[in-house]
């Protein structure tokens, strides 16, 4: 019964609940949209928002949204400096309050997304996962997901994975709803939410398992 249902649900409720709740975010935080994009445009330069393109459902790939956290600096050689040192006081308190994820609510409008899934990773990575592994795509990626609400920080790679297919599994609205919760409680105490660190510190190089 348990799984009929969670089936109901990730067919016909899930998507229809994501386009509800992302246009609703988006009129309500409208206001947050326009500061924020304001203060990047001047502190950060332009272009105010981050595109890159990410894999997603059935490793279809999209054009992900973020607000820009860091400057174009460059040096004497006209290249771009290390991010370290792009990276400014106020790109930092964008990524630690999560509000550069805010343009993320387009993607989930559009369909890209959904609120609660796996996070959308590198392109690079799709070669190097074992066939377990590549069933996190069996979802649309989220906004926040299972592996960020039992503590990204302190995870393997191979236990980010784990609880990714774990959640494929399960699709419920119980654990979305557990999920949200536990995502809307670390963006207050700013316990890591920072999503996508992981993706510039320690990447993917593959795993030993091959299932």
């Amino acid at each position: 019964m348990k799984n009929s249902k969670g089936g109901i649900y990730r067919r016909f409720v899930k998507r229809p609940m994501d386009f509800l709740l992302s246009f609703i975010a988006i009129i309500v935080l409208s206001p947050v949209f326009l500061i924020v994009a304001i203060l990047v445009r001047t502190k950060l330069g332009s272009p105010v928002l981050f595109k890159q393109e990410r894999p997603g459902l059935n490793e279809d790939i999209f054009t992900m949204y973020k607000f820009r956290t860091m400057t174009d600096e460059r040096g004497e050689d006209g290249e771009l400096l290390p991010n370290e040192m792009r990276h400014t006081k106020f790109g930092k308190f964008l990524r630690s309050t999560s509000l550069d994820e805010l343009p993320e609510l387009f993607n989930i409008l559009k369909g890209d997304m959904s609120i609660i899934g796996p996070r959308p990773l590198l392109i690079e990575y799709l070669s190097l996962y074992n066939s377990h592994q590549k069933r996190r795509h069996d979802v649309r990626p989220g906004l926040s997901g299972l592996a960020q609400a039992k503590g990204r920080n302190s995870l393997s790679w191979e236990e980010k994975f784990d609880l990714d297919v774990e959640y494929v599994k399960n699709v419920s609205f119980s654990n979305d709803i557990k999920i949200i919760l536990i995502t809307i409680k670390k963006v207050f105490v700013r316990e890591g939410i920072n999503f996508d660190s992981d993706i510039k510190d320690t990447k993917f190089k593959g795993s030993k398992k091959t299932s």
